[in-house]
């Protein structure tokens, strides 16, 4: 294959796999935008009760007196999760109508940490998929269409990985006659486009790539949780076959203390109560998330017996579910506080420049194309008819 053949090549497997995803991608990138800041968004739209005007050394309160004011709110429910609130001290206690119904009937109480008040009732804006941020995430994660939405938009985001690749395939050819960084403002508009294009993509090549295959990655939490759920789960939980959610549940303060001491130097983020869908029917899982900065994003489940409290075992992360996990914090850059957030969204806005950019370069080529053929038809029709003699 001659070098001409392979750049055409290129071009082609460029033009194509960036033609296929940009409407999504931008969905993706103006839904991301947001999400960046979904701390701080959330913030402003929420409308619950302050925290309580307590002490900074106030203890957490049990967790049991939270467990047990939310069963006495909702008598007829039962307890789903309890989530803490990793910025601020407050716990979300999930109830449901009954074990495992989370995902239909599930809402959350939303308690000061410390006094126990109730602060909110409601559902989170994960499961609220009609608030404003409910929206963008939806949208952003899997177009309301659940686990084939998550898939599609995944295979997007190869597509646009596909796309980076060949597009710096292409920038040494195209651009071996130019310095770096030239854009031929003087010419015409669609050639000073085609300049800030290439200009702009090589210069967030690295974060584009780096978000995007992130972001594959993401949209495949779904079937890797449920794989590891049916594989090392179904392994743990094979003693306990048969066995169904307890009657009487021990103590979930006690689980997370004995999470605590099965992984000293970590803090729980989550406690899935026996009978929870993505959980044990007989075990609390506790998620222990480090407590230093580099390793805040990776949980381990600790499983605890539901029935006497006793510690079950302290589960292994597969590789696939630790890169899932190492994956999120650089897809949203989340971890580095606000001045991060801000690069990451001044980088998104800069990738929707890109996209657009290339979506009108291939417009104006196809017009550009369609007017250069009608102009040789026309020639070729007045030279195809006969002159008429003036004598």
């Amino acid at each position: 294959m001659t070098a001409a053949s392979t750049i055409k090549t290129w071009y082609l497997v460029h033009k194509w796999t960036s033609l296929v995803c940009t409407i999504f991608l931008l969905i993706i990138c103006l839904t991301g935008l947001p999400l960046v800041f979904h701390h701080e968004i959330e913030h402003w739209l929420d409308d619950a009760k302050p925290l309580s005007d307590v002490p900074a050394s106030t203890p957490p309160a049990n967790l049991d007196k939270l467990v047990t004011q939310a069963r006495s709110m909702y008598p007829g429910e039962v307890v789903d999760y309890l989530f803490f609130d990793p910025d601020e001290p407050q716990v979300y206690v999930g109830m449901a109508k009954k074990p495992g119904d989370g995902q239909v009937s599930g809402h959350a109480v939303r308690m000061d940490g410390r006094t126990g008040d109730v602060l909110l009732d409601g559902p989170l804006y994960t499961q609220d998929r009609f608030s404003f941020m409910g929206i963008m995430l939806s949208l952003h994660v899997d177009l309301f269409a659940s686990l084939p939405g998550e898939l599609f938009l995944g295979f997007m985001g190869l597509l646009f990985c596909i796309a980076i690749v060949s597009g710096v395939v292409l920038y040494g050819p195209f651009m071996k006659k130019l310095e770096f960084g030239t854009v031929r403002a003087g010419r015409s508009t669609r050639l000073k486009w085609l300049d800030l294009h290439n200009l702009l993509g090589i210069v967030t090549l690295v974060w584009a790539f780096v978000v995007g295959f992130t972001g594959v990655i993401n949209e495949l939490s779904t079937p890797l949780f449920r794989l590891w759920q049916s594989t090392e789960l179904v392994r743990i939980l094979e003693p306990y076959k048969g066995q169904g959610v307890p009657a009487e549940l021990s103590s979930a303060q006690a689980a997370a203390d004995t999470a605590r001491k099965a992984l000293p130097g970590n803090e729980v983020s989550f406690i899935a109560f026996p009978g929870n869908a993505f959980g044990s029917p007989h075990h609390y899982i506790a998620w222990m998330r480090g407590a230093t900065p580099l390793i805040s994003k990776m949980n381990t489940p600790v499983l605890i017996d539901g029935r006497n409290g006793e510690l079950t075992t302290v589960a292994k992360m597969p590789w696939y579910l630790t890169a899932l996990e190492l994956s999120r914090p650089l897809h949203f850059g989340d971890y580095g506080g606000l001045p991060l957030k801000i690069i990451w969204a001044v980088l998104d806005l800069i990738t929707i420049v890109v996209l657009v950019s290339g979506l009108y370069l291939w417009l104006a080529r196809r017009r550009a194309t369609e007017a250069r053929i009608a102009e040789l038809v026309r020639k070729h029709q007045a030279a195809a008819t006969p002159q008429r003699n003036p004598a």
